[in-house]
């Protein structure tokens, strides 16, 4: 579970406490925690139990951190709201993201360039010409043509 999950935790417990070192600390007595339990374990879905405890792991921490320290600064307030999201999702989007940038970045050239720019980057046609030197209609064939790649590469190809 470990050498299969450990980024995955790591990034769950970095995300929600954002300390590097707090988080290494929380994926070690996260997978500790999953070993003494594992016996509790249904068997169902291995992935969501291990998020669920990190998840769990990271929130006591913080509801403990935060006894202790008291924030002073306005900017800590701001940023606690514009975090969205539960932990869940966070990393769920995460990782469809990596899933793309992956796929994007075994297109062919300039394909997986474009690509890349547009769905990882989230640029626009007219900042992706302007990057590339090529005009805008270049890139929207572009993109196009990779999204088609991209369909295929998914599964989601519709039939004719």
């Amino acid at each position: 579970m470990i050498d299969q999950y450990d980024k995955l935790i790591f990034s769950i417990c970095y995300k929600l406490t954002g300390d590097y070192f707090m988080a290494e600390d929380l994926m070690q007595e996260t997978f500790l925690t999953a070993y003494q339990k594992y016996h509790t374990f249904d068997g169902s879905n291995e992935k969501a139990w291990l998020a669920r405890i990190a998840t769990n792991k990271s929130i006591d921490y913080l509801r403990s951190a935060g006894k202790r320290n008291v924030p002073v600064e306005d900017s800590f307030f701001e940023l606690k709201e514009e975090q969205s999201g539960s932990p869940e999702d966070i990393c769920m989007e995460e990782e469809v993201k990596s899933c793309l940038e992956r796929s994007c970045a075994g297109l062919k050239p300039p394909y997986n360039e474009v690509a890349r720019a547009y769905y990882v980057e989230e640029r626009t046609p007219r900042e992706i010409a302007a990057r590339q030197g090529k005009s805008i209609k270049t890139i929207q064939t572009q993109i196009y043509r990779a999204r088609e790649m991209l369909k295929k590469i998914y599964g989601k190809e519709e039939p004719a």
